[in-house]
């Protein structure tokens, strides 16, 4: 990770907009884009954001923080006004998909269209676009390069991929000026631990609630566990360097873990020796190994990601930790 005080220095907007402000990854780019000085409004429906994660914003001049749901697009119109960067990081999570699959397609796709079509008629000058590594479906060659096939086993897959194909599409025809940053098992800080979360923030809320960490499938499927203070590097730098225009980056560290890997490692870090793993079905199109080629996004980027993933579990587990106390 580079000195943010860098990315800072070279930041070219005065105002932006960020869909999902409220959640995980949304809060933390918030975060960044306040204490560069720069005008921020961040929008949640709060279905999956918690507003208590901006909490530490509320005294900045230059933080708004509004509700609304970007499928709504009466009521996102009058928010994409004087804006020059839209960070697009709100979206319908994989778990929503398996019981909304019709929502999943309105929030990815028709949400993503709706602030397109605002940043083109708008005159936004930059769309940063959150999507995911579900877009690849089952690797056919490893490790997985931006040029792989697209073929996803999920709805929440196939939503997102259209989600980005609008993106591609308004950078062709309308020349608006788009970075597509695929993320691969974000964690960290304010991660959600519930319904919504992902496996590193649950496992780490089961070993404080003394229950057995739940491992849907044999716990051999392998993921790149990417550290959010480096996401949130990505999009700052995405907004920043003109070689992204148009760009589609993997936003992964590269680190290959297998989910029983990780119940093992959060258990020790938490010094519970005697944790209980359990297993449980396969999820419906989940996807049994993650190979990352990350070289794209740190050739044009100059990325470096945090490799210590034991470091980055040790900070996670302290915030968590805290956070119960």
């Amino acid at each position: 990770m580079r000195d943010d005080m860098a990315i800072i220095k070279e930041f070219p907007y005065e105002s932006a907009l960020v869909t999902g402000g409220s959640g995980f990854v949304g809060s933390h780019v918030c975060d960044a884009l306040v204490q560069a000085g720069v005008r921020t409004i961040s929008v949640d429906d709060y279905i999956a954001g918690k507003s208590e994660n901006l909490l530490q914003l509320r005294d900045y001049d230059n933080f708004s923080e509004i509700s609304c749901d970007i499928t709504d697009m009466d009521a996102l119109g009058g928010l994409v006004k004087d804006i020059d960067v839209i960070f697009h990081q709100a979206a319908s999570k994989k778990t929503v998909c398996l019981r909304d699959p019709r929502r999943d397609l309105l929030v990815n796709g028709g949400g993503t269209f709706n602030l397109l079509e605002l940043a083109r008629d708008r005159g936004v000058k930059k769309f940063v676009h959150a999507s995911t590594g579900s877009v690849y479906g089952e690797a056919i060659y490893s490790p997985q390069d931006e040029n792989h096939p697209v073929a996803p086993t999920s709805y929440y897959g196939v939503s997102k991929l259209a989600g980005e194909s609008y993106v591609n599409a308004f950078n062709k025809l309308y020349d608006l000026d788009t970075t597509i940053l695929r993320y691969f098992h974000v964690y960290g800080p304010r991660q959600e631990d519930g319904e919504f979360g992902g496996v590193v923030a649950i496992f780490m809320r089961k070993i404080l609630e003394g229950l057995p960490l739940l491992i849907f499938g044999d716990g051999t499927q392998e993921r790149s566990f990417t550290n959010v203070s480096d996401v949130v590097e990505a999009n700052l730098l995405s907004a920043c360097i003109p070689e992204a225009s148009g760009k589609i980056y993997n936003c992964a560290s590269g680190i290959s873990v297998t989910v029983r890997e990780l119940a093992e490692q959060v258990a020790a870090i938490a010094g519970v020796a005697d944790a209980k793993i359990e297993y449980g079905d396969w999820t419906p199109g989940d996807i049994r190994k993650f190979n990352i080629d990350n070289s794209k996004i740190c050739a044009d980027l100059g990325m470096e990601f945090e490799k210590e993933f034991t470091q980055g579990l040790e900070k996670t587990w302290e915030w968590f930790k805290g956070r119960a106390n």
